[in-house]
């Protein structure tokens, strides 16, 4: 077998996905209530139930939406 200084691997994917601390933190002081969230898709409206780094989960008309952090473009307290 022939001397490989660098190795053979296969390059690996590497996801990066930039997480707004900002967004999180304001968002996460908003659990529990009534919000107004615009997003790249358009406005919903509904309760505040979960916060996670990418994503927030918003109850509507007892329906659940999980909506991307990326995709908000602002939020309002109702």
């Amino acid at each position: 077998m022939p001397y490989a200084p660098y190795g053979h691997h296969k390059p690996c994917p590497v996801v990066v996905s930039p997480v707004d601390s900002c967004v999180v933190e304001a968002l996460m002081s908003l659990i529990g209530k009534i919000v107004i969230l615009e997003t790249t898709r358009g406005r919903l409206d509904g309760c505040v139930l979960d916060v996670k780094q990418d994503h927030v989960v918003l109850e509507e008309r007892h329906k659940k939406f999980f909506v991307r952090i990326a995709e908000i473009v602002w939020i309002m307290p109702d």
